[in-house]
């Protein structure tokens, strides 16, 4: 499999993500700001997840980029992220229709953890493709962010217990870490194509 249909394959499925988050939207009851307060919870909760798929959307395109063949372990580590970002709607459906509620809000900040986690995995797989002369490695360095958003998500969900709106503050901190663009695969994505200079 060429890397571009992976990458094809993932942006499909995150349309999709996405699609069925909107889908999920409820209406106001009346044309009135009232009506609109009572469905705040579920836009909020949108337009956090649809930030998240956004962020995932853009890293995943550039960390694909530096793929030159598709092995296997490449393709089940892509699936698996896919599995987890595939439960955004649930999470996100199940944390608005209960106001943010705890569980739903530590439900959601699992969800998070385990697809940081599958992406962190699919750089390793990647990685580990390369050789051990990796650029990606290299390029990657430290990756501060990506080990210290699972840490921030598993804090906001074991703090929904005491404050549901500490807990979505923490979630809402990861996305804002992520918005900063992250230019470490960019000179790496660039020098890799034809003509690029050297």
């Amino acid at each position: 499999m060429t890397p571009g249909r992976m990458e094809a394959f993932s942006d499909g499925v995150l349309a999709i993500i996405i699609t069925i988050m909107v889908l999920d939207l409820r209406l106001p009851v009346g044309p009135s700001f009232a009506a609109l307060r009572s469905v705040l919870p579920s836009l909020l909760a949108y337009v956090l997840s649809f930030v998240f798929v956004g962020i995932y959307w853009a890293n995943h395109h550039h960390l694909v980029k530096t793929v030159g063949r598709v092995t296997g372990g490449i393709l089940w580590a892509n699936l698996h992220l896919l599995l987890w970002l595939s439960l955004f709607p649930f999470a996100t459906r199940w944390m608005s229709v209960e106001h943010f509620a705890p569980v739903p809000v530590v439900a959601y900040g699992v969800v998070q953890i385990l697809a940081a986690v599958a992406y962190y995995l699919l750089q390793v797989v990647i990685v580990r493709s390369q050789g051990t002369e990796s650029a990606l490695r290299t390029a990657l360095g430290r990756d501060v962010k990506g080990k210290v958003s699972p840490v921030l998500f598993a804090l906001g969900a074991g703090l929904a217990f005491v404050s549901r709106w500490l807990a979505l503050a923490l979630y809402a901190t990861v996305a804002i870490m992520w918005l900063v663009p992250d230019r470490r695969l960019e000179p790496l994505i660039n020098s890799a194509r034809p003509g690029a200079a050297r």
